[in-house]
């Protein structure tokens, strides 16, 4: 297990997130050492840095160590009959747990999965949510101190009274205004990620749900049978399921409880009939032109060059005459799984790729291309 987090943290992302926490910290202490003492105020904002810096690293850490929880591979159900109401995750081999998803960055089905964080190179799930929302509520309030604390002595360094302490050398100017940008950087990137999972924790709805929800309330339309969330029982209830004392949450992650008139299965109907809509609208498409995988591929056109798909879904690579069945339409991209022609086997190929490499074709033509 001690491999698997320090894995985990010799990556790009809690490598950057550790180096940005390190230079603001530093600095931090450094300029409160040299500030005089005027009141108990100052002392008050110094103490309370030096706390939350320790308990955003604290709650950093665990967010990585935890992990958010994975589904067993091969879960099955305690009653076989209740497979008709799940999805089965072909690279697991197993069905997907109410609120379980698979990402293909950690290969694994997760728990309650919210989304998967480069930050803390892991998901934020069902194990991990309440460390993550904890972080993020002490690297925001922790990176507010930090500013106060480098613009008072950045204010009494410009400032015509005789310094308190041996004026600073120019590298030490020019990184306490790069760790002021750094702590106003965290206090609005990850103020915003915040305020999302503060809704998240309250309405009891992760990110994936709300896109489901969404998707529910267009493809029901204006009828009568409205979709109603099942997990949300009011926002007490719904914060108590996530941060505890000790940020253990409540559960197995595979059983919920539910509101009155729905039950274990009512999410994953409506993602069986979302799929089921998505096939019905599917259209299969013929490559024309080979796509590179690219984000900003060049040779199809200024419009494919110049407005590149601003996500984490892949793209992938096809050839002239791969067949793709395409379920989502942008103006200039394309979304779809690439036919493997009959091989159950193969790992599934989905993403996106420009527009122009493909052509729709009728079935008569797909027929005779097989």
């Amino acid at each position: 297990m001690c491999i698997g987090w320090l894995k985990k943290l010799c990556h790009w992302g809690p490598l950057t997130a550790l180096g940005i926490i390190h230079t603001i910290t530093i600095m931090t202490i450094h300029c409160s050492r040299q500030l005089p003492r005027e009141s108990y105020l100052d002392t008050a904002i110094s103490t309370s840095f030096f706390v939350l810096c320790l308990t955003t690293l604290y709650y950093f850490l665990n967010a990585i160590i935890e992990g958010p929880g994975y589904l067993d591979p091969k879960w099955m159900p305690e009653k076989a009959i209740d497979v008709q109401y799940l999805q089965y995750c072909i690279v697991c081999q197993g069905y997907k747990a109410p609120r379980s998803h698979h990402c293909r960055r950690c290969n694994r089905c997760v728990l309650k999965m919210d989304h998967h964080c480069p930050w803390i190179n892991t998901c934020v799930g069902h194990r991990n949510h309440g460390h993550f929302a904890t972080f993020l509520a002490t690297a925001v309030a922790g990176s507010w101190f930090s500013s106060v604390i480098l613009i008072s002595w950045t204010a009494t360094v410009l400032s015509v009274k005789p310094l308190p302490f041996p004026p600073p050398s120019l590298i030490t100017l020019i990184l306490v205004m790069f760790s002021i940008g750094l702590a106003i950087g965290v206090q609005l990137a990850l103020g915003m990620l915040l305020y999302f999972q503060i809704l998240a924790i309250v309405r009891n709805r992760t990110e994936i749900e709300g896109w489901i929800l969404e998707k529910a309330r267009y493809r029901r339309g204006n009828t009568d049978n409205k979709y109603v969330h099942p997990y949300s029982k009011g926002w007490l209830f719904n914060v108590k399921q996530v941060i505890t004392l000790d940020c253990t949450p409540v559960g197995d992650g595979i059983t919920w409880p539910v509101i009155d008139g729905c039950d274990q299965y009512t999410l994953t109907r409506e993602q069986l009939a979302q799929k089921l809509d998505k096939r019905k609208r599917a259209r299969n498409y013929r490559i024309i032109k080979s796509a590179s995988g690219a984000r900003c591929p060049i040779g199809h056109g200024f419009g494919v060059f110049c407005h590149p798909r601003c996500s984490d879904e892949p793209h992938i690579k096809l050839d002239v005459g791969d067949i793709v069945t395409v379920t989502r339409w942008k103006q200039y991209w394309l979304f779809g799984e690439k036919d493997q022609k009959g091989n159950a086997q193969s790992k599934r190929v989905r993403g996106w790729f420009p527009r122009p490499c493909a052509i729709e074709v009728i079935e008569g033509d797909l027929k005779s291309h097989k």
